[in-house]
């Protein structure tokens, strides 16, 4: 079962530099949530401090009850076993096969004979489609392959958080469409916390409970996944539509001028897409945070675009 991860206004610079302030979300427990933003505002940096490599300048991440900005670092240590992390290219040893890789945590973080750790590898490698891959060195084996691989060891000390750091990194739709289901069948059998790092807009529609924005060095917006597809807030609308029209530039943020041309001309935000259904399990079996389509906004009167949902609820 996955514990609840509460940030509350936490910020991180590099010098001068400030990356984003005052960020403050509650992750729920068992539920998947995705992160999005535009390149270069600190996504990945926010699952470092998440996971505690990098400590924050302001703010508290609690979980437990303990806050891991505050404690020993004897504690932080052991709180980590918590987490398990999928890294963007992931973060496989080179000299070892599939298997020693997976291994590596539980020879490195418990007293198991051999015998019990072959037999958890062989079960996070059944989870992921690996089974028969063990003797492979990482370069043997497709990108696809080693992500999965990436993501049997997160899972092989059984951690209530999963953290994915842009998991569709060099994968084609095909592949990326692959491990979204396999993400989704994860949690349904895990019951564990996730949260995902990513650019994939059709996995943002398709895969998550609850969805966040982070833009300008702050938290955009946060919450369940209906919200942030039904908004009406220009740069959830600009960035949900992959459009040049909108507050987000090259550069981040758009200048005054950019912004008052666009105003001038008459230039106008797409209309949101539809929402498209959330990604079931593959066996049918409902995850105990699936929510009914169009549910969330039912309960708050918030219409929906059009198309949405497609036959399944009334428009």
């Amino acid at each position: 079962m996955g514990v609840a991860v509460r940030v509350e206004g936490l910020t991180k610079s590099f010098g001068a530099q400030p990356v984003w302030a005052d960020v403050t979300l509650t992750l729920p427990a068992g539920e998947i949530s995705v992160l999005l933003g535009p390149s270069g505002t600190g996504k990945s940096v926010f699952l470092k401090a998440l996971v505690g490599l990098l400590k924050p300048d302001r703010g508290s991440i609690w979980i437990n009850d303990e806050d891991l900005t505050e404690v020993p670092e004897r504690r932080l240590y052991e709180l980590r076993k918590l987490f398990g992390v999928l890294f963007q290219d992931g973060a496989l040893f080179g000299s070892m096969n599939i298997y020693d890789n997976v291994a590596f945590p539980l020879r490195e973080h418990t007293k198991l004979a051999e015998k019990q750790i072959r037999a958890t590898v062989t079960e996070k490698l059944e989870m992921v489609g690996l089974l028969g891959a063990e003797k492979k060195l990482p370069g043997q084996i497709s990108g696809g392959m080693r992500k999965r691989a990436g993501l049997a060891r997160a899972l092989v000390l059984d951690p209530q958080i999963i953290l994915f750091d842009e998991p569709d990194s060099g994968l084609d739709p095909v592949r990326t469409a692959y491990l979204n289901q396999l993400i989704v069948d994860l949690n349904q059998q895990t019951d564990a916390t996730f949260l995902i790092v990513t650019h994939d807009i059709n996995t943002a529609r398709t895969v998550p409970d609850n969805i966040g924005l982070i833009y300008h060095g702050h938290l955009a917006m946060f919450g369940p996944r209906e919200m942030l597809l039904s908004s009406t807030e220009p740069v959830v609308r600009q960035f949900l539509n992959a459009q040049r029209i909108g507050p987000i530039g090259m550069a981040e943020e758009k200048d005054a001028a950019e912004r008052q041309a666009e105003s001038a001309a008459g230039v106008e935000l797409p209309p949101l897409p539809a929402i498209q259904r959330q990604l079931r399990p593959s066996d049918g079996r409902p995850r105990r945070a699936e929510r009914a389509p169009g549910e969330w906004c039912r309960t708050h009167g918030v219409p929906y675009p059009a198309g949405s949902f497609r036959e399944e609820v009334p428009v």
